[in-house]
């Protein structure tokens, strides 16, 4: 498996488990299969509400000696309520003691986008805080501040644009080390991906095969189907390999991390195995032919008629 080198030599296997969406009643048991099974990197973040479960299996597997804490290369994320400079390491500290854990090894800013504290999901625009009111920087400052602390090894973000990367950048020396963004056949997004690369900032796929267990609400109507398109098919028969296997092969072999979700044993297995794989250059042209900016994850939701969150992917 390919691995994404940082700055001062750490590495990240480019395959991890996400756990959006994996409910807390099967997260513990989904978690200890992909350790037991290969798996040395794991995906997780506050809003997923299921951090603590995460740590059950964190502690069992820790605890049994057979994998160790410093071979696990575990992330997570700051939710958008905790932004303020205040609110940045309390929020930190708690997923740390949700996940019982000392440190992180990554540590993201889920949004480019600021709640009041303690709103979980706004309703209304006076939910929101504005990016003047809380600049990205300020919360940027203090996720650096934890970095120095030992609280976490790296830090990055998710779900930047690139003027978003910019702007964030002009005003510290400390560049991310990560954009965590959706990123597959369908939303290819070269341009921040020639953008991430130039400026040493690692990339992660997430919603690699298409997010279809995502709520209803975030749906449309006519979505696309990624593991149902006739060309991944096609490519998947030629290797003997899964359309999801190809899927994730696809980005791994692109050079980015890829963190699909999974609770099913078989599923899980099934979804490392895809590094066996090799794409040759004829694969990856019929894929980049796919290509044509379609986003599952569309951000408007967090859309209201008077906040200043329009177009959050500057695109």
């Amino acid at each position: 498996m390919k691995q994404l080198k940082f700055k001062n030599g750490d590495t990240m296997d480019a395959i991890g488990l996400g756990t959006w969406k994996s409910d807390k009643g099967e997260v513990t048991k989904a978690v200890k299969t992909a350790l037991n099974n290969g798996y040395k990197h794991i995906d997780c973040a506050a809003v997923y509400e299921n951090e603590a479960e995460i740590g059950e299996a964190f502690n069992d597997i820790f605890k049994e000696g057979k994998i160790k804490r410093e071979d696990v290369w575990i992330t997570s994320k700051l939710w958008n309520n905790a932004h303020k400079k205040d609110d940045v390491i309390p929020a930190l500290k708690q997923t740390l003691k949700d996940l019982q854990l000392d440190y992180l090894d990554l540590y993201l800013m889920h949004w480019p986008v600021a709640f009041k504290p303690g709103v979980g999901f706004p309703e209304k625009d006076e939910d929101y805080l504005s990016l003047e009111e809380v600049p990205l920087i300020e919360t940027w400052n203090e996720m650096v501040k934890a970095k120095e602390e030992g609280l976490v090894k790296h830090i990055g973000v998710s779900n930047f644009s690139i003027p978003k990367l910019e702007s964030l950048m002009k005003d510290t020396d400390h560049t991310p080390e990560m954009n965590q963004v959706e990123l597959h056949p369908y939303l290819q997004q070269n341009k921040l991906l020639e953008f991430c690369s130039k400026n040493s900032i690692n990339v992660t796929a997430y919603s690699p095969l298409g997010s279809g267990d995502r709520p209803d609400a975030m749906k449309a109507a006519d979505e696309p189907s990624l593991l149902e398109n006739p060309t991944i098919i096609k490519i998947a028969k030629k290797h003997g390999a899964g359309p999801g296997q190809i899927l994730i092969k696809w980005s791994e072999q692109r050079g980015t991390a890829v963190i699909p979700k999974s609770t099913n044993e078989k599923r899980i297995k099934e979804n490392l195995m895809s590094a066996g794989y090799q794409l040759d250059e004829e694969d990856m042209q019929e894929i980049a032919a796919l290509d044509y900016h379609f986003r599952y994850v569309n951000g408007k939701f967090f859309e209201t008629e008077g906040n200043s969150y329009k177009n959050i992917y500057d695109d």
